[in-house]
């Protein structure tokens, strides 16, 4: 078999290849380059599945990176067991082909309970008094200490929130993904794995802040603001095809979907209780969404949005008020079967954004009564995904939030329960989102390998992506 390592560029598509990626342009170059059809929904979770499984969401199961479980009447997102896929994956495949096959997952998600051989990802310590401790989760247990003790500890702040793709006072705008870089190095350099897949996430924030294009009388060209962004990840991928590239490893690059640029926010749940459909409990002041209650309710994904029914017979009344108001498409029963969603974890009805536009999870129709997470970054307890997260409130002048920022962690040190509240609620700051399958191929996640004539001419299935794999990694099975 040969070593691979599988870098996972987050948001890279072949528009972006060009003047400000002149390292990653020169591979595509060099070897072969075709698009992905993008999964569907076209979210982190369902293409990783796609691509690691081979099957579609119905047969995986990973409907998006979040779900209503029905029978807890309860929305879980961003969890982390593997046991979640329910389905074969890559490494199982090719370790029962060879004994002496393995595999290292760094940060692609359900990474925790793998039967993969070495995983890092991130996973806080919540201690009884309320605090959240950034820490990661590895397999094996010691290589937790081991990689924080060489490398430092894992740059949490800067994976996800406000702090996630800015740059800090020494300049970098990357830390999250130059610490996964370093722990690619570090875990090839101890364990030589067959196959490493790296997970680099950086580039996405940016995307979904300031959106991707801007109007050219040239055609498309990436905004100002993200060409940073560009230039810092062709740097940090081109050292790592140059580390492994000496190593021996053959490197395959790929990317989970691409954004577009967005303009419009669209708020499910609050249309929805304007028809008398939403149920929420009132908690010392603040309102929470109380789907087991709910007549109708979205997990709101991006640009996707699951819908869940408790009335099946609303269905048409449903399809008819998001088709007529916000211009959605809503796919029902045939519609998902065609598209390899017809699991039991997705909606009942699955609504899909109109260009330039994506969902909020929001349902309180005053700020005042939002609950007290909405203006935290809180992935776990927000009934629906939140770019917003990405922003410190721009009401606050930069002095004001930095002192609430070290007054707020100052009060955690001391051991009281306090929220750093930073988060506005101002749906409108977002510029660029996914989900829903960008109209240009172009704009299609891509395949790149180093050596020419490898992939196909025509774009490729995400689900053959497994196969693509399978092939570059054990080419004479």
């Amino acid at each position: 078999m040969r070593r691979t390592v599988v870098l996972n560029i987050v948001g890279l598509t072949e528009t972006l290849l060009g003047e400000h990626t002149p390292k990653l342009r020169r591979f595509a170059r060099a070897g072969s380059l075709t698009r992905i059809v993008p999964a569907f929904p076209a979210v982190t979770c369902t293409a990783q599945a796609n691509y690691l499984t081979g099957r579609p969401p119905r047969e995986h199961g990973i409907v998006g990176n979040g779900w209503y479980h029905r029978k807890l009447a309860e929305v879980h997102f961003w969890k982390q067991s593997n046991h979640l896929v329910t389905a074969p994956k890559l490494w199982e495949d090719l370790r029962a082909h060879d004994p002496a096959f393995t595999c290292a997952k760094l940060f692609w998600w359900f990474n925790m309970y793998s039967s993969a051989d070495y995983s890092i990802t991130p996973r806080p310590m919540y201690p009884a008094d309320g605090r959240k401790v950034f820490d990661i989760y590895t397999r094996p247990a010691e290589v937790r200490h081991a990689i924080q003790r060489d490398l430092g500890p894992f740059p949490f702040a800067t994976f996800w929130g406000p702090a996630a793709g800015v740059k800090s006072p020494q300049g970098a705008a990357d830390a999250a993904s130059r610490w996964i870089a370093e722990a690619a190095k570090w875990i090839e350099r101890r364990y030589q794995p067959t196959l490493n897949l790296v997970y680099l996430p950086h580039l996405d924030y940016n995307l979904q802040r300031h959106g991707v294009f801007a109007a050219h009388p040239d055609g498309r060209k990436p905004k100002a603001e993200i060409v940073p962004d560009l230039q810092a990840l062709d740097a940090l991928a081109g050292d790592l095809i140059a580390f492994f590239e000496a190593r021996g490893v053959q490197v395959v690059i790929l990317s989970e979907y691409g954004l577009e640029n967005v303009d419009r926010p669209l708020h499910l749940n609050r249309l929805f209780r304007e028809q008398g459909w939403i149920a929420v409990r009132e908690e010392l002041g603040r309102e929470l969404l109380d789907p087991g209650a709910s007549t109708v309710f979205a997990v709101a994904d991006h640009q996707v949005a699951h819908l869940y029914l408790n009335r099946p017979e609303l269905a048409g009344r449903v399809r008819a008020l998001l088709e007529e108001r916000p211009g959605a498409t809503v796919l029902g029963a045939s519609e998902k079967a065609a598209l390899g969603l017809d699991h039991p974890r997705a909606g009942d009805l699955i609504a899909v954004a109109p260009p330039g536009a994506w969902f909020t999870y929001y349902y309180w129709e005053d700020d005042r009564r939002a609950p007290d997470f909405a203006r935290t970054v809180d992935i776990h307890r927000k009934p629906g995904y939140d770019p917003v997260e990405l922003f410190a409130d721009p009401a606050l002048p930069p002095w004001v939030l930095r002192a609430k920022i070290a007054w707020r962690l100052l009060q955690k040190r001391l051991g009281f329960r306090t929220l750093l509240d930073i988060i506005p609620l101002d749906a409108t700051l977002v510029k660029g989102s996914h989900g829903r399958r960008a109209e240009a191929p172009e704009n299609w996640p891509v395949l790149l390998t180093h050596r020419p004539g490898e992939l196909p001419v025509d774009p490729v299935e995400s689900t053959a992506v497994y196969g693509i794999l399978r092939r570059l990694i054990a080419p004479a099975d």
